[in-house]
């Protein structure tokens, strides 16, 4: 690995520039180790080791929680296409509903007893920004010095990284009573990132590091269980929930959160007519996060086989962070001060909206096709972020 240098003189301060020839991190390394090596390689002389080290390991650490959080959120079926109860007056089961639910919300109404789906969902995801900030156009500012009472600083590392995601998670649910059914999610995550890091002196540019990486295999495998409390006429009524996530996915590759969590819900439905309106509120223990979770959704039937839903989902995150740019005064340089991108430990709120329908094209095979939008610049985001799903009920 070969140097360079350049000088520049500020009155009697002389600033020596260091930049490093490109460095690769290679391919066989796991997903961490690359974001790592992509984050941390830091070149502009500081002077403060520890300042550079604790920032990088705080936005490294911001931005694999980040990534194994929205692995972990979506595709994630509510359950509950079809529904059925026994009506006593006909002697016979029916289905309690003529609406196939929500995308993601969870609705009150389970499968009923004896009923059982499988299905399989496919999501695709080219991630772009983060908390605000492009992830791919090179603005993504690592380190930069600055002469105090300039507004743009003479030297500045930038990152790009390019993140992407595609998870295929085999859904099934089963109605253990016609009060309570239990249903589990087996996502499979193929994840790659490709990263470079760029020092800009002065206009002129250097690569100074590249890296790429690729991991798949087994996510986080959901359990679930929802219990109807109350039953308001055939549809409507209140439910309590539960989700458990194991930590089965690979925690070096952001394939999973390392940890167990458990999320309790309160679940409640109105439907009238061809309408319906439901709603879920959570609070998630362990995993990557503690987080506030809680979801609306309208549905609407437009056909005997066609319903047309619309949904917005929030989480409060607590203990991820958010990226920032924090700047101190340069420890030997007179006049110099460091831009660092480090994170918070503040709570940050995420919302985003979802559109889509379910259409039972036959029998009872159920097709679900949506896609989302993010409403706030928090977190990791796509612009839009489709998803497929077919179901299958056993009558």
């Amino acid at each position: 690995m070969t140097a360079r240098f350049f000088f520049r003189k500020a009155g009697p301060v002389a600033i020596a520039i260091v930049l490093l020839s490109t460095a690769r991190a290679e391919a066989q390394q796991s997903m961490s180790d690359v974001l790592s090596f992509l984050v941390t390689n830091r070149t502009i002389p500081t002077d403060d080791f520890v300042r550079d080290e604790q920032a990088a390991i705080a936005t490294r650490d911001t931005i694999s929680k980040l990534l194994v959080l929205e692995l972990s959120w979506l595709p994630s079926s509510s359950g509950g296409g079809f529904t059925y109860r026994l009506d006593p007056a006909l002697g016979t089961v029916i289905r309690s509903s003529d609406s196939f639910g929500p995308l993601f919300t969870q609705r009150s109404l389970v499968s009923g007893q004896g009923r059982a789906s499988f299905g399989v969902s496919y999501s695709s995801t080219s991630f772009d920004n983060i908390d605000g900030r492009s992830l791919r156009d090179g603005t993504l500012v690592s380190t930069a010095s600055v002469f105090r009472g300039e507004t743009v600083p003479f030297d500045i590392e930038a990152v790009s990284l390019r993140f992407r995601s595609e998870t295929m998670t085999l859904n099934g649910t089963v109605g253990i009573t016609d009060r309570f059914d239990v249903s589990a999610g087996i996502p499979f995550v193929r994840v790659t990132l490709q990263g470079e890091r760029i020092d800009t002196y002065r206009g002129r540019q250097l690569l100074q590091a590249t890296g790429s990486a690729s991991a798949s295999g087994l996510g986080d495998v959901i359990l679930r269980g929802r219990y109807n409390v109350l039953l308001v006429g055939a549809s409507s009524g209140l439910a309590l929930g539960a989700e458990v996530r194991l930590p089965t996915g690979r925690e070096e590759d952001l394939l999973g959160a390392g940890r167990a969590s458990v999320t309790p819900r309160f679940v409640g439905s109105y439907e009238h007519d061809r309408v319906g309106v439901h709603g879920e509120v959570g609070y998630t223990f362990g995993g990557v996060s503690e987080a506030l979770s809680y979801a609306g959704a309208v549905t609407a039937v437009a056909a005997p086989r066609l319903t047309l839903v619309g949904e917005l989902l929030g989480r409060r995150l607590n203990g991820v962070g958010q990226l920032e740019e924090t700047t101190l005064p340069h420890p030997r340089l007179a006049g110099v001060d460091t831009i660092r991108l480090t994170s918070s430990g503040e709570a940050a709120d995420r919302l985003v909206a979802v559109a889509g329908f379910k259409w039972n094209v036959a029998s009872t095979w159920l097709l679900t096709a949506n896609v989302l939008r993010p409403l706030t610049d928090v977190g990791l985001n796509a612009e839009w972020v489709p998803s497929v799903t077919f179901d299958y009920w056993f009558r």
